[in-house]
């Protein structure tokens, strides 16, 4: 089912993360995949995060599919030209899936091949404008297509980045281009984050918060020191670090995230990174 069907009956919409394994051992993925299926409206499949190489996006969304649960094909612009990133859009459709997140993607030097040529032939933006233009029935080219896709078109934001202007700005580009709803980077602030919702709800765009499950006060520190737009404040990181129980710990600040930010958006995506099978937990706690 299209995400956009959700948003449209009025549905708070619950997305999760699973990571394609580093090789073709699927066992574990699909474990997840059917632990989370009955629990969240879609799983999105990342496509080689962070640049490390991994089993593609597009088989663990056919995969998903198979098991009845509802992908999302996540596409970054790192690792491919225009023609091969077309090419894989049509074979998604050809396969089933509906809903696709465009990102742009990381840089190669933080992934396990730092030495690879990046591509970067689209961005997100253009990435948009071109599955808008398969959903049109053409190619970026024009050239006209043997059928047409019929893609829900997602896109991402970081609510909490320093220059929040800037992310309305590409926000409303995104949505031009033809962008139907938004994944949001890490929300770690919902105060904050409530007045970023109130700067672009005029848009009338759904926007899904983004959980990151913290997995001790490190990664914390990791985060604010290494990933744009992400701040975990302090007294989270002390709640880590004071927690005899680091895994309950982490639980429960993300249901009681969860809780805050559900009256201002329209769902949550929750990113465990590798933490899959603690997602029932935290949708438990969380009341969903």
């Amino acid at each position: 089912m299209k995400l956009s069907e959700r948003f449209a009956d009025g549905k708070f919409v619950v997305t999760s993360e699973v990571a394609p394994p580093k090789g073709i051992d699927v066992a574990e993925m699909l474990e997840h995949v059917e632990a989370l299926g009955a629990r969240v409206d879609a799983i999105n499949f990342t496509d080689q995060q962070s640049s490390v190489m991994r089993l593609g996006s597009l088989i663990a969304a056919r995969l998903c599919i198979e098991r009845d649960v509802t992908p999302v094909f996540q596409v970054t612009c790192r690792d491919r030209n225009r023609i091969a990133l077309q090419s894989d859009l049509l074979s998604a459709a050809a396969i089933g899936v509906e809903n696709v997140l465009c990102l742009t993607g990381d840089h190669v030097t933080l992934g396990d091949f730092p030495d690879a040529k990046a591509v970067f032939d689209l961005d997100s933006v253009s990435l948009l404008e071109a599955a808008s233009a398969l959903n049109r029935g053409v190619d970026l080219a024009g050239n006209e297509l043997q059928g047409s896709t019929d893609f829900c078109l997602g896109a991402v934001v970081t609510p909490e980045a320093e220059h929040v202007d800037l992310q309305v700005i590409k926000m409303e580009k995104k949505i031009r281009a033809g962008a139907t709803f938004f994944q949001t980077q890490a929300v770690y602030d919902p105060e904050a984050f409530a007045g970023f919702m109130d700067r672009v709800r005029p848009l009338g765009v759904p926007v899904m918060a983004g959980i990151i499950l913290l997995k001790s006060p490190g990664m914390a520190r990791f985060m604010n020191r290494n990933v744009a737009g992400v701040r975990v404040p302090d007294a989270l990181i002390s709640e880590m670090a004071d927690a005899e129980d680091r895994v309950a710990a982490s639980i429960g600040i993300a249901a009681r995230l969860i809780r805050d930010v559900r009256e201002v958006c329209d769902g949550v995506h929750i990113m465990p990174i590798g933490w899959e099978g603690h997602v029932p937990a935290v949708l438990d706690a969380a009341g969903l």
